[in-house]
C-alpha cells in the first residue's frame, strides 16, 4: 500500500527558498496551503467581467496570515537559542506568537492596547497561555516599547520588523502562482503594518526570477493595490499618523513598520494605496459572507472593498484576473459580525412540526 505524503507546513514545502538548513528544527502547525477561492456570485452581482479570487488566510491554524511569518520567526528564534519571544499586537500577531511559542516550548510575551483588541483574538491568546501585558496606548506605542525591550531582556522580537516574518509570508505568493499557473493581473491587500504587501511583492519577484520558460519578469508580477481604513491611512496621507481609528482593528496602525518596503512594492509594481470607510469595509465583509459563504474579519474585507471600488471606476479594467488577500477569519471578531446582523434575530416558536413548517414557509 502506497504511503500518503504528509503535508508538514510551508517551510517544508518551500525549504529551498527559505533561510533554513537540513538540521533546522521546524516549528510548524501545518500552516499555509490555504484556499484560493474563485468568487462566483459577486462578479455577477456587480455586472463586471472580472475574475476575482480570494486567498483565504483565515484558514491558517490560528485563523490569520500571521502564522506564515510566525512559523519562520519562531523557528529561527529557537535555532538561535531564544527561550522567549515578544510582540506588540492588535490581536492576530499575539494569537499566532502564543501558539507557536507553545509549540516550540518557549515563553511568549505580548503587548496589546487596552480595550482595542477583538474578543476572539484575546480569547486565543489567553488559551495559548501567553503572558499578556495591556498598555494604556495604541499599537504604535506598544511597538516602540517592544523595539527597545530587546536591549533589556533576553527575548526575540517576532513582529514584522523581524526579517524572517516576511520570509514566511512571501510563500503565499508562491502558492498563488503555483495554483493559477502565473501571477494575477492585480493583487489587492489590506494594509496596516504593511509587512504583508511587502512580503507578497518579495515572493512574486523571487518566483518570477526563478521560473524558466515564462514571459519577462515584469509580465508575471501583479500590480499591487494596498487598501487602508479611512481613519488609519498613513500611506494615503503620505505620512505617519498618531491616532488611528477604525472598526477594522487589525489595521488600526498609524506608524507602519514596513513603510519603505511597502512603498517599494507599490512603486515597482505600478500600483497604488487607497482608503475605504468603515462602512465600505463592513459592507464588503457582509457581501462576502452572504453571497460567497466566506466569513472574514473586517480588516480582511478592505481588500475586496477596494477592489470593487476600483473595478467600478474602471481603474481595474474588465477582463482582469484579481486576487484579494483575506488576512483573518471572521470568528476573530464576533462582536462586529453580530452587530451587523441586528435584523436577523433567531425566531422562537413552539417545538412542533406545524410551527416549524409555518416558520419555513413564511420565510420562503
Amino acid at each position: 500500500m502506497a504511503t500518503q505524503q504528509r503535508y508538514t507546513g510551508l517551510i517544508e514545502r518551500y525549504r529551498s527558498r527559505l533561510p533554513v538548513s537540513a538540521s533546522t528544527r521546524l516549528i510548524s502547525l501545518c500552516e499555509g496551503n490555504t484556499p484560493l477561492i474563485r468568487l462566483e456570485n459577486i462578479p455577477r452581482l456587480i455586472g463586471k467581467d472580472v475574475d476575482i479570487y480570494v486567498k483565504f488566510e483565515g484558514l491558517n491554524p490560528t485563523g490569520s496570515f500571521k502564522d506564515r511569518g510566525m512559523t519562520m520567526a519562531v523557528t529561527k528564534a529557537v535555532e538561535e537559542g531564544s527561550q522567549a519571544i515578544i510582540c506588540a499586537s492588535t490581536g492576530n500577531t499575539s494569537a499566532s506568537a502564543a501558539a507557536y511559542a507553545v509549540r516550540a516550548g518557549i515563553k511568549a510575551f505580548v503587548l496589546i492596547p487596552e480595550g482595542k483588541i477583538a474578543l476572539g483574538k484575546l480569547a486565543q491568546t489567553l488559551m495559548y497561555g501567553a503572558q499578556i501585558i495591556q498598555i494604556n496606548g495604541n499599537f504604535d506605542a506598544g511597538m516602540n516599547i517592544v523595539k527597545q525591550i530587546a536591549d533589556h531582556a533576553p527575548v526575540a522580537i517576532v513582529n514584522s520588523i523581524n526579517p524572517f516574518r516576511l520570509q514566511g509570508q512571501k510563500t503565499a505568493a508562491f502558492e498563488i502562482i503555483d495554483e493559477l499557473g502565473g501571477a494575477p493581473d492585480y493583487h489587492c491587500l489590506p494594509v496596516g503594518n504593511a509587512g504583508n504587501i511587502s512580503a507578497y511583492w518579495m515572493g512574486y519577484t523571487e518566483y518570477a526570477q526563478d521560473l524558466p520558460g515564462l514571459p519577462a519578469v515584469t509580465d508575471r508580477r501583479p500590480i499591487m493595490c494596498g487598501y487602508q481604513a479611512a481613519g488609519a491611512a498613513p500611506f494615503v496621507a503620505g505620512k505617519m499618523i498618531d491616532h488611528p481609528e477604525t472598526v477594522a482593528t487589525a489595521i488600526r496602525i498609524g506608524h507602519p513598520q514596513s513603510w519603505d518596503l511597502a512603498w517599494k512594492a507599490q512603486q515597482e509594481s505600478g500600483g497604488w494605496f487607497d482608503s475605504q470607510t468603515d462602512q465600505q469595509i463592513l459592507a464588503a465583509q457582509k457581501m462576502l459572507s452572504q453571497y460567497e459563504g466566506v466569513f472574514c474579519e473586517p480588516a480582511s474585507a478592505a481588500s475586496l472593498a477596494g477592489a470593487l471600488q476600483d473595478i467600478g471606476s474602471g481603474k481595474i479594467p474588465e477582463g482582469s484576473r484579481i486576487v484579494c488577500t483575506l488576512t483573518g477569519n471572521g470568528i476573530k471578531d464576533p462582536d462586529i459580525a453580530i452587530s451587523q446582523c441586528k435584523d436577523a434575530h433567531p425566531v422562537t416558536i413552539e417545538a412542533n412540526l406545524e410551527a416549524v413548517k409555518k416558520a419555513i414557509l413564511d420565510s420562503m
